[in-house]
């Protein structure tokens, strides 16, 4: 483990901090600490960062109640960045948004990675920026009633294809109904972070439970 005293600082004192969500590990903020500050943020669990513009220390949340919950903190392999793994109370960016990278510009066709969180955001386009022809755009304008059906059927097809122990069709089926419960999801404003954020919990709760029949 490195000392912190072998930390590289640079000509101001301060060092970049990315800031990682510990469950999901998306990149969630790119931020600067002094001496004062990583001191703070070991001592008190939480990030705090030395504000460039203000010129003042910052503890993430101080204001907004979006505290970030200190994991981890790592150096690079010069000493002069840190990954900070957090568990957050609420959005990264002051603008609200999950993370404060949410304005891409490029994307790969054929290296771009699926996830959740994608599919998510494309689901979301589709209902700010409708358009023509889109079936998510169709489900957005037909309303809660015609989603919550859609998801009933979709749940109906993968209890069928379980009973009927057909390892293929049932794949299929959940992800029909996984794109449905995005839709729900989008509808109601419910993150892929805030459903991820309560089953962690239920992991914590179902580790506690057996921790304490194997000690009783």
């Amino acid at each position: 483990m490195i000392d912190r005293k072998q930390l590289k600082f640079d000509g101001d004192g301060l060092i970049p901090a990315v800031v990682v969500d510990a469950d999901s590990k998306k990149v969630l903020t790119l931020a600067y600490m002094n001496r004062e500050s990583l001191e703070i943020s070991i001592q008190e669990g939480r990030t705090c960062f030395w504000s460039r513009s203000r010129q003042e220390l910052w503890r993430k949340g101080e204001t907004s109640g979006n505290v970030q919950h200190i994991v981890s903190i790592a150096a690079d392999c010069d000493g002069d960045a840190l990954l900070v793994e957090v568990k957050k109370d609420g959005p990264a960016c002051h603008l609200g948004t999950d993370s404060c990278f949410s304005l891409p510009f490029y994307e790969s066709d054929t290296l771009s990675a699926f996830s959740l969180e994608g599919l998510a955001a494309l689901i979301e386009g589709r209902r700010t920026e409708k358009k023509e022809g889109s079936y998510t755009t169709y489900l957005f304008e037909k309303g809660l009633d015609k989603i919550l059906k859609k998801v009933g059927e979709e749940a109906t097809e993968v209890i069928i294809a379980g009973k009927a122990e057909d390892k293929k069709e049932a794949v299929y089926e959940i992800a029909d109904l996984t794109y449905h419960v995005l839709v729900l999801m989008i509808q109601m404003g419910i993150s892929v972070e805030d459903v991820r954020r309560e089953l962690a919990s239920r992991h914590v709760i179902d580790k506690k439970v057996k921790q304490e029949k194997m000690t009783s």
